[in-house]
């Protein structure tokens, strides 16, 4: 059963396929730079969404020897990889395509009616994975009570893990800027006839694109190497365990995300004095199912209880 992340990634890809076959063929028969800005990036946003996909199956692949907590950072990886063909592929692609067609000279533009129509199509499809992609975003935030407002949609953003719908969201967006920047290039070269406005559009498109990879480079980057969670569940954790009597008092709390959901735990608490061991191991196992409320989508054996002596 495809999750809701699963769900968007399929969205976009088959959304993005379409918009790339049919961009392609824009840019042929009417030569605009920007149109082929947007060719590469509807193509390379396509792999992308492969990629994607590849990384959430191989996440799901069962802990081995090898690697005993599991598969589920290759979802960061390819997230990272992702980021990198963007600013790689998609960014220098437009950059170059702008820039030898502003210091080229005139370059061919015919038919920008065909763009038109093209554009207005890719806008309607980016426009559906879009809201798909903010419609699964917005679950946990309706799940909490909270309206769906924009500071909330920026805060769930900053905090979340789920690189896959980040991922989505960012490409997205960037899609929905390009086909805005690519239209108003080729609407001034139509009224103007001066195609050095549609060679700026595609150098404009490249920039955005770079922009939003080096954004997503960053935010894998971070949870490749290690990172712990959010300062709401890290807080909710305190919560919960300095309210268990027979916890005096939390030592430390290390946190480090497995996946966008797995999480490994390590926790060290001093307990009040005249507990006998069953009592202390009967404490450790309130602790844990007490962090399991928090982190319901995590595993219990990746939590580790450590009693101060």
């Amino acid at each position: 059963m495809a999750t809701g992340s699963t769900k968007a990634v399929y969205a976009a890809l088959f959304g993005n396929l379409g918009i790339a076959i049919t961009k392609f063929i824009a840019a042929i028969l009417t030569g605009s730079a920007s149109m082929w800005a947007e060719s590469f990036h509807s193509a390379s946003d396509t792999v992308n969404q492969i990629l994607l996909l590849l990384g959430i199956r191989l996440s799901k692949k069962p802990a081995t020897d090898l690697h005993q907590f599991g598969y589920g950072k290759s979802q960061f990886f390819w997230s990272f990889i992702v980021a990198t063909m963007i600013f790689g592929i998609s960014g220098i692609l437009s950059l170059e395509q702008g820039f030898s067609s502003l210091l080229g000279g005139e370059h061919t533009f015919e038919n920008p009616l065909i763009n038109y129509i093209v554009l207005a199509i890719a806008f309607v499809f980016e426009g559906n994975a879009l809201r798909i992609a903010l419609n699964h975003f917005k679950k946990p935030i309706i799940e909490r009570g909270d309206k769906a407002g924009f500071s909330n949609l920026y805060k769930e953003f900053k905090n979340s893990k789920d690189t896959s719908i980040l991922t989505v969201i960012v490409e997205d967006t960037a899609a929905l800027l390009g086909i805005g920047v690519a239209s108003v290039g080729i609407l001034l070269t139509d009224i103007t006839g001066n195609t050095q406005y549609d060679a700026i559009s595609s150098i404009i498109i490249g920039t955005l694109l770079m922009s939003f990879a080096f954004f997503l480079a960053k935010e894998n980057r971070g949870l490749l190497l290690g990172e712990s969670i959010s300062d709401d569940h890290k807080n909710r954790i305190l919560k919960v365990v300095s309210m268990i009597p027979e916890v005096h008092k939390i030592v430390t709390l290390k946190t480090m995300h497995l996946s966008p959901t797995t999480v490994i735990v390590g926790i060290e608490v001093n307990l009040v004095d005249g507990l006998d061991t069953d009592k202390i191991e009967t404490v450790t196992d309130v602790i844990e199912e007490q962090i399991m409320t928090v982190l319901p989508m995590s595993k219990k054996e990746y939590i580790f209880v450590e009693i101060e002596r």
